[in-house]
């Protein structure tokens, strides 16, 4: 299994796109084969700052993901507002040991 995390930050006057776009193509992501969980996070503490998270079977998946309608719509988003900084990583995620 894949796990891709990581943080887009975003000024505050582009929040209702990038919210509203966040919104669709999480929707429309965790319908895809091979997508565990798909979400966005908005910190508490800094308005505009997304933690995004998401798990995927493999790396097939993921990236047929990168492929989809809705990727593109939302990298498009990305490209029409300010974004403060973005960085997003991909990790095997290995043995899984719950915490009691």
């Amino acid at each position: 299994m894949l796990v891709v995390t990581g943080i887009i930050e975003i000024v505050a006057a582009d929040m209702t796109a990038v919210k509203a776009a966040a919104a669709d193509i999480a929707r429309e992501t965790r319908l895809e084969p091979g997508c565990i969980v798909y979400e966005f996070f908005e910190s508490v503490e800094k308005p505009g700052r997304f933690r995004v998270y998401e798990e995927w079977q493999d790396l097939t998946a993921l990236q047929s993901h990168f492929q989809t309608p809705h990727m593109a719509t939302f990298r498009a988003v990305l490209q029409g507002v300010s974004v403060v900084s973005r960085e997003i990583v991909r990790f095997d995620r290995g043995p899984v040991e719950l915490l009691p």
